[in-house]
């Protein structure tokens, strides 16, 4: 009876140490070959999209919809994710055996919509810092009453069914001919007009009887802003590698980081070289291809959690939400040397893609510069389009192509 339940026992441990040996395969990509009649290491590809339901081709073969987990040989494959209605989304990734890499396609409408936000026109919208707010003028004419012309703020927060806060006028008369800007923390915008500079609280309705000229204090307040500014972006970077942080603060003139801080976007001042391996390689990191020598005017994202550099485009481009108070400003929160820059760059909230502006289009792209999917081609003041934090809208300037017709700002629906 000893020897029975002593086999019995080897035999049920023996099953089961075979049945976790295969399931721990099986979880790293192992599949049976057939052919071979063993078991061969695969990689796995773990695909999802937004929206989900998706149709997504390996190499040209319908593979399965999203959101699915499936087994590849280790290799190179061009991966297509598509659904009606809205723009495919590709990419070649390298697959490694035992490495799981995972994608998220974000799909967005091939036919979007445009809303009218504001309606008695709209002049040098600039967003805050965080992209939350949207600060523009009203101008006067003769369709416009006395209570409409001034300085407007528009919030944008998540609102995923619209905007449920009206904009709000802070400031009245005509301000055409004035600049701007946003203070660090959203809170307070300096005007500066031909009468003077005035300091308004954005919390509340400031006629232009009651305005205080601050000219002469001017210089303080743009100093004591900046050193606010400094010590936030140091906070931020101090958590860079330290040769990274080097090049970062010596070598860059306007750096974003993304909304959830894990990722940097970057205008190089000069040419640098990010030093390899500053981390641990990361099992499943982007095999997409790097840029790590830096030069000036060139702009890159710098992906902190997997040490990877991306060079995204040339030449001189305005980063939404940089404000540099070294130097002076005619406009509301652009960079000042590329302030009549006609494409702009912003972060959109997933805080993987990017929103990139120019002359007659408007592109969201990956954040390693790939995947650049064109959502709006048509008529709009350029570089003037936002992310909405919602996720599922733009916010554009333009008249609809109307000469004649003062711009507004549009809700551009891309999801």
């Amino acid at each position: 009876m000893t020897k029975i339940r002593i086999i019995i026992f080897l035999i049920t441990l023996t099953f089961t140490t075979s049945i976790f040996f295969i399931v721990s395969l099986y979880a790293r990509g192992y599949r049976f070959d057939q052919r071979k009649k063993k078991f061969t290491p695969n990689g796995l590809l773990v695909i999802k999209s937004d929206p989900d339901g998706a149709q997504v081709l390996v190499n040209g073969d319908v593979k399965t919809a999203t959101n699915a987990t499936f087994p590849l040989f280790p290799g190179v494959y061009d991966v297509l994710v598509q659904k009606n209605g809205y723009l495919s989304w590709n990419k070649r990734l390298v697959i490694e055996k035992e490495v799981v890499t995972q994608e998220t396609a974000h799909l967005f409408k091939s036919a979007p919509s445009l809303s009218a936000v504001t309606f008695s026109g709209s002049v040098n919208p600039s967003p805050s810092k965080d992209l939350s707010k949207i600060a523009y003028i009203v101008p006067s004419s003769l369709k416009n009453s006395e209570e409409a012309e001034g300085l407007w703020i528009m919030e944008i927060i998540n609102l995923p069914l619209g905007f449920s806060r009206e904009p709000r006028r802070v400031t009245d008369g005509d301000l055409i001919a004035s600049s701007f800007l946003w203070s660090p923390d959203a809170r307070e915008i300096l005007l500066t007009t031909a009468k003077g500079s005035f300091l308004l609280d954005l919390s509340k309705f400031t006629p232009q009887t009651q305005r205080i000229n601050i000219a002469s204090q001017k210089e303080k307040i743009l100093e004591e802003w900046n050193l606010e500014k400094q010590k936030r972006f140091k906070s931020q970077v101090s958590k860079l590698q330290d040769e990274l942080e080097d090049i970062i603060i010596r070598k860059t003139k306007a750096v974003i980081f993304s909304p959830d801080e894990d990722m940097l976007l970057f205008t190089a001042s000069g040419s640098a070289s990010i030093p390899e391996n500053l981390i641990k390689p990361i099992p499943g990191a982007s095999t997409q291809k790097q840029e790590r020598n830096i030069k000036a005017d060139q702009t890159y994202v710098y992906d902190i959690k997997e040490d990877r550099n991306f060079w995204i485009i040339e030449d001189k481009i305005t980063l939404n939400g940089w404000i540099d108070y070294d130097l002076p400003k005619e406009s509301g929160s652009k960079n000042p040397e590329n302030a009549n820059s006609k494409r702009s760059l912003s972060w959109f909230p997933t805080s993987r893609h990017l929103v990139f502006a120019e002359e007659g289009k408007i592109v969201i792209m990956d954040y390693d510069g790939t995947n650049r999917q064109v959502v709006y081609a048509g008529s709009f003041l350029a570089p003037h389009a936002f992310p909405a934090l919602s996720h599922d809208r733009l916010i554009i300037l333009t008249n609809l192509g109307a000469s004649s017709t003062p711009t507004n700002l549009y809700s551009l629906s891309i999801k």
